[in-house]
């Protein structure tokens, strides 16, 4: 039981945060623009200074699981190729299957999975899962507009090659990662006054994540295919992590580099999965509906992977 306690004290802080967020939204204290300004400063200048922050100041040949990438990068193709498949089956219509698909492979890695590494390992599994993101972020990119657009081949979705070339190569957090991974693996130094204020600027990075997180909750968003949405979310936050537990195992990646694959792995479905699903048209209302379940469902289980690995000694 102790045990047990002592990983929900790891989940509840962050979910707590998130809950200030919601209340500050609902009792008017922020309103939507100012989360839509809030979620630009995380994305583009805290969140990214953080991971390079955190990266650099960390040896990277210690940092860095190439077996851990390959075994995550594994179960998220993976479940990409399966979760399509399924709906092809089921004869889901073009939109809700990829909603459905980009909706179970697509995690919040940054967001929830981050600040519950953070909690659960500090800096040095912060480091590693810092370097992860840095190479999982473009193919999971790439594989939510392959899910969104190959059912709609056939119609006139179109995209140039600035919203292409932005995905991939002008994302923040990618950006970020990279040239911190450069740093840590040249070993290159920062300077006294440049580590102090982006320790500062990175300070602030998972508690604004985490407000705009709970600010943007909003119950209305449960409107779409319930049965669908939950399957979505099981297959998410439970059983893409416990199928991962074996491989990770199987490829010699354990403690705390297992901890953190699976922590990743079962983060909720990405908040801008929902924004992406609204540029490309596809079923926006069920997307919003896997974000909800999966990430109000994932206190618990995060708190009962993290039992899980604790109990099980891994």
């Amino acid at each position: 039981m102790s045990t047990l306690l002592q990983n929900f004290s790891i989940v509840l802080p962050v979910f707590l945060v998130i809950v200030v967020g919601y209340c500050l939204k609902h009792t008017r204290l922020i309103d939507a623009s100012f989360l839509f300004q809030l979620n630009r400063l995380v994305f583009y200048v805290a969140l990214p200074t953080m991971l390079f922050h955190k990266i650099a100041s960390n040896d990277f040949q210690a940092s860095f699981n190439p077996r851990l990438l390959f075994g995550v990068l594994a179960i998220i193709v993976t479940s990409a190729i399966l979760s399509y498949g399924y709906g092809l089956f089921r004869k889901y219509p073009p939109q809700k299957l990829g909603a459905f698909c980009q909706g179970i492979f697509r995690g919040n890695v940054a967001y929830f999975g981050l600040a519950i590494i953070f909690n659960a390992w500090g800096e040095t599994g912060f480091a590693t899962a810092g370097i992860i993101i840095g190479f999982l972020v473009p193919p999971m990119n790439f594989l939510a507009v392959m899910a969104m657009l190959l059912p709609m081949r056939s119609s006139d979705h179109t995209m140039g090659s600035a919203f292409w070339m932005y995905q991939f190569a002008f994302n923040p957090l990618i950006i970020s990662s990279f040239l911190g991974i450069a740093w840590s693996y040249f070993d290159l130094p920062l300077p006294a006054v440049i580590d102090s204020s982006m320790d500062i600027i990175a300070g602030m990075a998972l508690p604004l994540a985490l407000i705009a997180i709970g600010g943007s909750f909003s119950p209305q968003r449960l409107k779409g295919d319930i049965v669908t949405a939950s399957l979505a979310t099981i297959m998410k936050i439970i059983v893409m992590p416990l199928v991962a537990i074996p491989l990770l195992l199987a490829l010699g990646v354990t403690g705390q580099d297992l901890g953190v694959g699976i922590i990743l792995l079962a983060a909720p479905t990405a908040t801008a999965a929902f924004i992406m699903a609204q540029q490309l048209k596809s079923d926006v209302e069920l997307t919003g509906t896997i974000i909800m379940l999966s990430s109000l469902c994932s206190v618990a289980t995060y708190t009962g992977l993290l039992y899980l690995l604790s109990i099980l000694n891994l």
